[in-house]
């Protein structure tokens, strides 16, 4: 429900603020007074398109702001939580300005939005159906919406819708896999070879620096082999004992230290030291003398070396410095090579999962058209009935329900097998065509009010505009108008511009548009009316600008026979 409407610098308008109410909300005025000021604001907070020529001239920016009442719609507030643009206390606070530069902004909840959002939150909330454009019936695709409502089949038509967008789904994937099949065999044979040239390598980074270490001793054995030998000599010294070692000469020295000892123990920790030295100098030419018995120079043997390093180092130049990182290049390689060898699969799987995706559309489809064709004679029913109560007593009503164009491959479209579209004809003897393309404003906007009649229990908690659904009738039929209006506003917030007495006495809340002139200027003002006013507002509708006592005794009787609510329904 719409609560508070603000309006600053919008055509003739200054500055309005309009407290609606709930049920049957009324305004009156003479003809371009400015009532359709109003409802141009709230097809703007809607998301209908701004024009810059609509700001008050002389301003640099209009305004419209809107606060609405979410209590009694959850889904919407379950949709404005998702995008998080939840208010506080189920208060919705939308905001629409537009400079008279052409720039535009949108505003939920103090959070700047795209303007197609207003249209996506109020969509099937906030209905404007004025004698120039009807949101709804002039949209045929919004028909098929609508029956869907009134037979509670939303659930049903929304399976099919997602059931459409998982088969075009898998279809995109299924074409994407297909048209880089070529592609992805190239790519397969490339890393299929770099596995194989990376595995026939077994690397094994242990064996890889023992080989390393092996070529080194292989290509300089004889220069380990000559300089060893000598450097055993200097700790040994040479084989016939004509010359004394290193060793030797140590041990000489910590036995002649050792010695002192007595006299000096100084001198005699020295020489246990070179006992020590003396020990570690032997254990050093034992080994060497080992290394050098098993030194072999093997050239065939370090060729095998050299041949199996080149192929080590020419696979780390392509794929990673170092064994570990050409090891860890293998693996990617083999997870890539994995997933692409899985893309027949995954085709595969594609085609299973897409026929049971299409055998439960159709399943859905079926259950959709069989509920829209028992839909179809009832909602024809109840809008022409509800048509003869609005002055239209010739009129007749219908529901095509002709194939839908499908795509290719496709059992349906989103909307089912059939694109419903409503068809009508004012008189007698005249074949109902669709509505959209035939119907006048008057009548798109009573038919209007004849579908919402007939769905009024139907997603109760809209906000439903109606401007000059009264066009063209009078007298009876205008009585019959505001009753419906009045019966429709027991499910919905109504809001309703009109120029008919019989339809204003029917109103829970009476606002007037004045057209006057200030500082040689046009402003339109508006502003509730009540007791008096209002009597003198009906009278003025029924009677003219200076209505007689007559006219106002009408207007008494006339709001007197209305009551204080609208009549049951």
């Amino acid at each position: 429900m719409i609560e508070t409407l603000r309006i600053h610098e919008l055509a003739i308008v200054d500055e309005a603020e309009l407290e609606f109410g709930p049920g049957l909300n009324v305004l009156t005025g003479e003809t371009g007074a400015g009532k359709s000021i109003v409802l141009g604001a709230l097809a703007m907070l809607a998301g209908g398109r701004a024009s810059s020529r609509a700001v008050r001239e002389g301003a640099s920016e209009a305004r419209v702001e809107g606060v609405f009442r979410t209590e009694d719609t959850p889904e919407l507030e379950a949709e404005l939580g998702r995008r998080d643009l939840l208010g506080d206390e189920h208060e919705l606070v939308v905001h629409r300005s537009f400079a008279a530069a052409g720039r535009s902004r949108a505003r939920v909840s103090g959070q700047i939005v795209p303007i197609a959002t207003l249209a996506d939150l109020f969509e099937g909330r906030l209905e404007i159906s004025s004698q120039h454009d009807s949101q709804a019936l002039r949209r045929g695709e919004s028909h098929g919406r609508l029956l869907d409502r009134t037979a509670g089949l939303l659930p049903r038509r929304e399976a099919v819708e997602e059931g459409v967008r998982a088969v075009r789904a898998l279809d995109a994937e299924r074409d994407a896999l297909r048209e880089a099949a070529r592609e992805r065999a190239q790519r397969q044979d490339f890393l299929a070879f770099q596995l194989r040239e990376i595995d026939e390598a077994k690397l094994e980074p242990a064996e890889i620096e023992s080989l390393r270490g092996l070529r080194s001793r292989l290509a300089h054995a004889e220069r380990l082999r000559e300089d060893g030998l000598a450097a055993l000599g200097r700790l040994s010294g040479d084989a016939n004992g004509e010359s004394r070692g290193g060793a030797d000469l140590l041990a000489e020295a910590g036995r002649l230290l050792e010695a002192l000892g007595p006299f000096d123990g100084e001198f005699g920790a020295l020489g246990e030291r070179l006992v020590g030295v003396t020990a570690e100098a032997r254990d050093i030419a034992a080994d060497l003398e080992r290394l050098l018995d098993g030194l072999d120079a093997d050239p065939s043997r370090l060729g095998e070396i050299d041949e199996r390093l080149h192929k080590v180092e020419r696979l780390e130049r392509k794929y990673g410095a170092g064994v570990a990182e050409v090891l860890q290049h293998r693996d990617a390689v083999a997870e890539e090579l994995a997933g692409i060898e899985g893309a027949d699969a995954r085709e595969a799987e594609i085609e299973a999962e897409r026929a049971k995706r299409v055998a439960r559309l159709e399943t859905d489809a079926r259950a959709l058209s069989k509920g829209r064709r028992k839909a179809a004679k009832q909602l024809s029913a109840e809008v022409e009935t509800a048509l003869r109560e609005l002055a239209m007593p010739e009129a007749r009503f219908g529901v095509d329900l002709s194939e839908a164009t499908r795509e290719e491959g496709l059992p349906c479209g989103p909307g089912g097998f059939e694109a419903p579209r409503f068809l009508f004809s004012a008189n007698a003897g005249e074949t109902p065509r669709p509505l959209h393309q035939i119907a006048s404003g008057g009548e798109l906007s009573r038919t209007f009010l004849a579908l919402k009649q007939a769905l009024r229990e139907a997603g109760s908690g809209m906000v439903l505009v109606f401007d000059e659904v009264d066009a063209g009738i009078g007298g009876e039929a205008a009585d019959r108008v505001g009753q419906q209006l009045a019966k429709l506003a027991l499910h919905h917030q109504v809001l309703c511009i009109t120029h008919l007495p019989q339809i204003a006495a029917f109103a829970d809340r009476h606002f007037r548009v004045d057209k006057v002139t200030r500082e040689g200027r046009s402003v339109a003002r508006i502003a509730a009316v009540q007791g008096t006013e209002r009597i003198e507002e009906i009278a003025r509708m029924a009677g003219g600008d200076a209505p007689g006592k007559a006219t106002l005794r009408y207007a008494r009787e006339l709001l007197e026979q209305r009551g204080p609510g609208p009549p049951s329904p």
